[in-house]
């Protein structure tokens, strides 16, 4: 290896470095200057020539899983070349880096690993997770995205193989948002698994032992974070897919001393609450007036509730009143103040009423204009409770947003038809249009990609010491205003992914204000923010090495 890196220093080492790799794109001079003569194949091709043949092989795969595959082949090989195939072809290629296909990667990872990406930091670590992370090749860093794989989307406990959540999330952060890749860090914790299949396989890459939990954990999590701070101190940390009984105390207790969120929590509930706002343009509603049924009441649903009883306080409603417009169904039934087995995410929605077994009873008594489906139970939005819904509502909601595609209440042709037309739908996994009656209605995905990279952007352009709940208020508020009157005649409440760029820098814009106006940021506020959010915003472009 010694002799090659003396005869060819700088060209091998190019075509192995995902980074600065060109492929077949390096020019002449590059080749001249660069040690790469007879390394390539003598044609120089264009990027939109590397897209082409990227699709071209991509599309000719048998499953989504092959296609998963490939693309992140791509990313370990010519990172450039993956980033502008996803942004020119976002509709087509979101599916298969994200929900719902990233679900099935995470189930299969530890038989398709090829290549590390990000960091595993394990218990083993406990005492050393600073040196762990010092491992990492790039100091700037901007944004983490940090899971310990006990509930990944609605498969639950999968470890080490959780470690796809943080690729594919902080790929939407590049895609969407144009946060450099360079400062995306993903980080696995591993604290074991109490997944017996996976510990039962010899392929599994993680411990094969059962989860830590207790003072240990919480030791390694505060490690963690200290680490965070220390060696990257102008870093953003989103927790992902952490079970309720951590995701909740974890946000709370950190949110004051480090600049961190919970995207199943806020950035589920800004999405979330963006669609309803859009929702109501189309039913000719005041948001004030809704009354909302969930049917889940973890931590997707509570932090929904939440922030619509913000928005709700924040437009004169007083709170007590706020809170009485969401009810919840969990797996034993309305959430009411006479039951003695609540958890503690779930006294502040638990309302004065009868016990009511279940979801179609609730909506029977309670006669909710939109039903939120954050449960991971597939099919409970039963034709029965679709149709008792149209009976109520002229226009009802109905939001199917668990995730993957395999989990969601219901999907949009059931809605659309058991509704006959009238429901406003959206799902957290993507449907293809509906046609029916002669009207083709094109189902919203409430997918948190339209809020997390823009609120990544706003706390990078601002440098925000905290992330707080009025920036997801922001967040939501911003992208409802970005879907226009043609999104809402077809039926949808989010505006197109191929226009997710201008919304991320519009989020970003107005989370950095809030950063600037609460003395939050680490610098003064500039002329003006949106200009330098968007001058942030990085490019999939090859750049000229000579």
């Amino acid at each position: 290896m010694s002799d090659l890196n003396e005869h060819h220093p700088l060209g091998f080492q190019l075509l192995q470095n995902p980074v600065f790799n060109k492929g077949t794109a390096f020019t002449e001079a590059e080749r001249n200057a660069l040690g790469l003569r007879g390394l390539l194949p003598p044609h120089v091709q264009t990027q939109e020539e590397q897209v082409a043949r990227v699709l071209g092989n991509l599309r000719r795969k048998d499953s989504d899983l092959e296609r998963y595959i490939f693309l992140i082949g791509l990313l370990d090989r010519n990172e450039t070349l993956f980033y502008k195939t996803l942004s020119d072809h976002l509709e087509e290629m979101m599916p298969l880096v994200y929900t719902p296909v990233v679900g099935q990667a995470c189930q299969m990872y530890a038989e398709i690993f090829r290549r590390p990406r990000g960091i595993f930091i394990s218990k083993n670590d406990a005492g050393h997770v600073r040196e762990v992370l010092r491992n990492w090749p790039f100091h700037d860093v901007r944004v983490i995205v940090v899971t310990d794989g006990e509930r990944i989307l609605g498969l639950g406990d999968l470890g080490a193989n959780g470690m796809g959540i943080p690729v594919g999330k902080l790929s939407l952060y590049t895609t969407c948002a144009g946060i450099p890749p360079q400062c995306c860090l993903p980080v696995t914790l591993d604290v074991g698994t109490n997944n017996e299949t996976l510990r039962n396989s010899p392929l599994y890459i993680g411990l094969n032992e059962p989860r830590l939990r207790g003072e240990a954990y919480d030791a390694l999590i505060d490690e963690f974070l200290t680490a965070v701070r220390e060696l990257f101190p102008r870093a953003l940390v989103q927790f992902e897919d952490f079970a309720n009984n951590n995701a909740f105390r974890l946000l709370k207790k950190n949110r004051d001393r480090t600049c961190c969120f919970n995207d199943d929590i806020q950035g589920t509930a800004a999405v979330a609450l963006a669609g309803m706002l859009s929702a109501t343009r189309i039913t000719g509603q005041k948001f004030a007036g809704q009354k909302m049924l969930f049917l889940g009441a973890g931590e997707a649903g509570t932090g929904i509730a939440e922030l619509a009883v913000a928005a709700l306080v924040d437009d004169g409603m007083p709170e007590a009143e706020a809170r009485q417009r969401c009810w919840f169904v969990d797996s034993h039934g309305l959430v009411v103040r006479t039951r003695t087995d609540l958890a503690e995410h779930k006294l502040p929605f638990a309302q004065e009423h009868a016990p009511l077994p279940d979801l179609i009873s609730a909506i029977r008594d309670l006669k909710p204009s939109a039903i939120i489906g954050v449960s991971g139970k597939p099919n409970t939005f039963s034709r029965e409770v679709i149709e008792e819904m149209s009976r109520i509502n002229e226009r009802p909601i109905i939001f199917a947003l668990s995730n993957p595609t395999s989990q969601a209440e219901c999907t949009a042709d059931e809605a659309y038809r058991y509704s006959n037309g009238c429901a406003v739908f959206a799902s957290g996994s993507p449907f293809s249009p509906v046609k029916l009656n002669g009207t083709t209605f094109v189902p919203g995905q409430g997918n948190n990609a339209y809020i997390f990279p823009g609120v990544g952007l706003g706390v990078m352009a601002s440098e925000s010491r905290r992330v707080t709940d009025e920036m997801f208020l922001a967040a939501a508020r911003t992208l409802a205003l970005e879907v226009g009157v043609n999104d809402l005649t077809q039926g949808r409440v989010y505006p197109s992914f191929e226009r997710i760029r201008e919304v991320s820098a519009a989020i970003a814009a107005a989370v950095a204000e809030i950063a600037y106006a609460r003395g939050l940021a680490m610098h003064a506020r500039p002329a003006n923010v949106r200009a330098q959010v968007e001058s942030l915003m990085w490019k999939p472009e090859y750049k000229s090495y000579v």
